[in-house]
C-alpha cells in the first residue's frame, strides 16, 4: 500500500474513532446504570406489562411510562446488575402524556439528573437502552412543543423503538430531559419523547384517591409530603379504599409524621373496630403524649371510649368505662373551656343514666355559640327519660323556635319528634298540626309508617274524616299490611259505615286468615247489621286465635 493510501486510510480510521467518540460520550456507561427494566403483574401473579425506566435520585424515585401500571397490582424493576427490586408505591401519574413516577425499595441506586432546561430543535439528544452501553441512540430534535408551560414533547429524527419505551433520554450533559414514548406505528422513522420535569413534577395530593388515573392501578399510592394534605387522603381514603388498604395508610402516616396525634387517633379507630382495646388505648394514650392540643386529644380519647362503651357494652374492657371517659372529657374542659367539651360531657351524662345533671349541662350551652335545636332536643330527652311530660313539651317548642316559618326540610326530624311528644300528652291536634307540616316538607319521602302515625293522631283528636283518608293512603302504600285493614275496618264501624267495615275485614280475613282482628271486626259488623249467626261464628272465630275482646261480644250479642 502506497503511502497516499495508507494516509486515507488513516484518516478514515480517525474518524470513525472521533465519530464514535461523539456517539458515544463520555458519561453513558454511568448513566447506563440508573436504567432499568420495569415489570407490572395483574392480581393473580400473571405478568401484565414490561417496560423500562430509570432512576432519578438515590432514594429509588424512578419515571417511567404509565400505561404498564394500568390493571397493575405489584411491578418489580430489574436493575443494570441484574437484581430485582419491587415498586413500593407510586408518586404520581398521568396517563395523557403516559408518565409515571414512583419509588423503589433499593439501596442508593445510580441515578440520572432531571434537567430543568429543556432541549431546543437542531439540538442532538442521547437515548440510553437498557444494559446496551454500547448500543447508544442519538438523533437530532426535530420538533419541541410545549404543554403545561415549559414542558416539552419531543419529535427526534430516530426510528422508533418499541424495547426503548420508558428509557431515558438525555442531553449533553448526561441529564434526563424527556421519557421516551411507545412506538407510534410500525416503521415509524421518528421517535418522540415527553418531558422527564414533566413526570417529576408529579405530585400526590389529599385528593389523589379521586384521580383516575391513580385508581387504575392497585399499587400503593404515597401519602403527601404535606401533613395537611397527608391527613386529608386519610380521609379520603377511609371511604374510597378496603380496610387493609386504609390501614397500611394510616401506618405509612404515624411513620412519616411520628409528633402528630391524628395517626394515632386514626390507627386506634382501626384497633376499635377490631375489638383491639389495649391496642386502641396505646395509640391514645400516644396521641395524648405527641398531641400539640391537648384539649384536643384529651376530648378524642374520651370520644373512643363513650362509642366503645355505648356501642361494645357487651364487650367488657377493664381499663375503659363511661367515668374514663367523662375524666377524659373533663381534662379537656379544663385545658379549654369550649361549649363542645361541655357538650360532650352532657352526652356522658346522659349515657350514665344521670338525666338530670344530663339536662342541665345541656341547657348551659343555650347561651353559648352551640345553642340549636339540637341542645334543646337533647334536653328533652333527658326530660322524657325523667317522666317530666310538661318540660319535655316545653324544651321541643324550645326546639321548634329555633326554626322559622315557613320551615325548611331541617326542621323536619324535629316536627316528627315534638308530634310524637304532643301525641303521648294527649295534644293530638297540635300533633296533627305538626304532622302537616312535616307532610309539606317531606311529601316525596313519605311511607305507609307516617300516615298509620298521623292516622293515630287523628283519631286522638276526633277528627275521623281525615283518619280514614290517611288510612287509606297507608293501605295504597303498603296493602299486604293486615294491621291497616284491621284499622280501618275499626274505624268504619265507629263512624257507623257497618257495610264498608264488614267488607274491608273480609280482605283482612283473606290476607291474614289467622289474624284474630279480621275476624273480631267482620264479626262485629254482622252482628251490627243483624246477621248475628254469622258474626258470632266470626266472632269465635276471633276468640279461638286469642282475641281479648271477643268474650265480651260474644256476650252482648248472644243475647
Amino acid at each position: 500500500m502506497n503511502m497516499k493510501y495508507r494516509f486515507l486510510a488513516i484518516c478514515c480510521l480517525w474518524g470513525c474513532l472521533l465519530t464514535q467518540a461523539l456517539a458515544q460520550p463520555s458519561w453513558t456507561k454511568k448513566a447506563s446504570k440508573a436504567v432499568f427494566t420495569l415489570k407490572t403483574f395483574q392480581t393473580d401473579g400473571s405478568l401484565l406489562a414490561s417496560s423500562n425506566g430509570f432512576f432519578i435520585d438515590e432514594d429509588g424515585r424512578a419515571l417511567s411510562t404509565f400505561m404498564p401500571f394500568k390493571g397493575a397490582a405489584r411491578a418489580v424493576v430489574i436493575d443494570a446488575q441484574g437484581k430485582e427490586w419491587p415498586v413500593v408505591c407510586m408518586l404520581g401519574a398521568n396517563e395523557t402524556y403516559d408518565v409515571a413516577k414512583f419509588r423503589v425499595e433499593t439501596k442508593k441506586p445510580q441515578s440520572v439528573k432531571v434537567s430543568v432546561t429543556p432541549l431546543s430543535e437542531e439540538q442532538i439528544a442521547t437515548v440510553l437502552p437498557y444494559r446496551e452501553v454500547k448500543q447508544v441512540k442519538q438523533g437530532k430534535v426535530l420538533r419541541v412543543e410545549h404543554f403545561n408551560g415549559n414542558h416539552a414533547y419531543y419529535t427526534l429524527s430516530m426510528p422508533s423503538q418499541e424495547d426503548l419505551a420508558g428509557c431515558p433520554l438525555l442531553n449533553e450533559q448526561g441529564e434526563a430531559v424527556g421519557i421516551m414514548q411507545p412506538a407510534a406505528s410500525a416503521g415509524d422513522k421518528q421517535s418522540y419523547a415527553v418531558s422527564a420535569l414533566f413526570a417529576d413534577s408529579l405530585t400526590i395530593t389529599g385528593l389523589s384517591f379521586n384521580d383516575k388515573t391513580l385508581r387504575a392501578t392497585t399499587i400503593k399510592k404515597a401519602l403527601p409530603e404535606q401533613q395537611d394534605q397527608a391527613l386529608l387522603a386519610l380521609y379520603m381514603g377511609s371511604s374510597a379504599t378496603d380496610s387493609t388498604t386504609f390501614a397500611t395508610m394510616v401506618d405509612d402516616f404515624i411513620a412519616q409524621f411520628p409528633q402528630s396525634a391524628d395517626g394515632y387517633l386514626y390507627r386506634a379507630q382501626l384497633h376499635l373496630k377490631a375489638y383491639r382495646f389495649s391496642e386502641a388505648e396505646k395509640d391514645m394514650e400516644q396521641a395524648v403524649k405527641v398531641a400539640e392540643k391537648k384539649d384536643d386529644a384529651h376530648y378524642n380519647y374520651a370520644r373512643l371510649i363513650y362509642e366503645k362503651e355505648v356501642t361494645m357494652s357487651d364487650k367488657p374492657y377493664a381499663a375503659w368505662s363511661l367515668d374514663k371517659a367523662m375524666e377524659e372529657a373533663t381534662k379537656a374542659y379544663e385545658l379549654n373551656p369550649m361549649p363542645l367539651y361541655r357538650y360532650q360531657q352532657a352526652t356522658i351524662l346522659y349515657a350514665q343514666k344521670r338525666f338530670d345533671e344530663a339536662k342541665e349541662r345541656f341547657l348551659e350551652l343555650k347561651d353559648t355559640p352551640l345553642r340549636s335545636a339540637e341542645v334543646f332536643y337533647d334536653a328533652s330527652r333527658c326530660a322524657e327519660q325523667l317522666k317530666d311530660t310538661t318540660a319535655q313539651l316545653a324544651l321541643m317548642d324550645s326546639v321548634m323556635a329555633m326554626f322559622s316559618q315557613p320551615y325548611l326540610q331541617e326542621a323536619a326530624p324535629y316536627l316528627l319528634a315534638r308530634a310524637q311528644v304532643r301525641m303521648g300528652a294527649g295534644k293530638s291536634r297540635e300533633a296533627v298540626a305538626d304532622l302537616n307540616d312535616y307532610e309539606k316538607l317531606m311529601r316525596t319521602k313519605l311511607n305507609d309508617r307516617f300516615y298509620y302515625i298521623r292516622y293515630q293522631a287523628d283519631m286522638g283528636g276526633r277528627l275521623f274524616q281525615m283518619a280514614l283518608n290517611d288510612i287509606d293512603k297507608a293501605i295504597e302504600l303498603n296493602p299486604t299490611y293486615d294491621l291497616y285493614l284491621a284499622e280501618k275496618a275499626s274505624l268504619q264501624i265507629r263512624v257507623g259505615l257497618t257495610d264498608e267495615a264488614a267488607e274491608t275485614a273480609r280482605r283482612c280475613v283473606e290476607m291474614a286468615p289467622n289474624y284474630s282482628d279480621g275476624y273480631l271486626f267482620l264479626g262485629l259488623a254482622q252482628c251490627l247489621k243483624g246477621n248475628k249467626d254469622e258474626g258470632l261464628k266470626n266472632l269465635q272465630k276471633a276468640k279461638e286465635l286469642g282475641d281479648p275482646q271477643a268474650d265480651e261480644l260474644i256476650e252482648k250479642y248472644s243475647k
